[in-house]
């Protein structure tokens, strides 16, 4: 019975070591595939944005034209993103058809 105990503790302590390193590993694999998509979102967004527009990347003028264009862009993304999150936020999600952004006009 004691050898029975001992083997399920020893089972158990094995497992939980175990399923701690793979979590930690978990973590810094989810780490390096957040990186990886940010550095993506950034070029393929850069790219994107900045299509059509004759900048002259050489220069640090022109470097600082790209920045601000695409500083720009990102904040539009954040105003719109704003702007649906607060008409999701006074939408009648009930069905009974009242509006409540009456009372929730500091919103705006």
């Amino acid at each position: 019975m004691v050898v029975g105990i001992t083997l399920f503790v020893m089972a158990v302590l094995i497992i939980a070591i175990w399923v701690v390193i793979e979590i930690k590993r978990l973590k810094h694999k989810l780490f390096a595939i957040f990186l990886i998509a940010l550095i993506l979102f950034t070029y393929v967004s850069f790219t994107v944005t900045l299509r059509g527009q004759e900048i002259d990347y050489a220069t640090i003028p022109g470097m600082l034209t790209a920045t601000k264009l695409y500083v720009s862009w990102l904040g539009s993304i954040f105003g719109n993103m704003k702007a649906m999150t607060i008409y999701a936020i006074r939408m009648d999600w009930k069905g009974n058809n009242t509006n409540i952004g009456e009372k929730f006009q500091f919103l705006e």
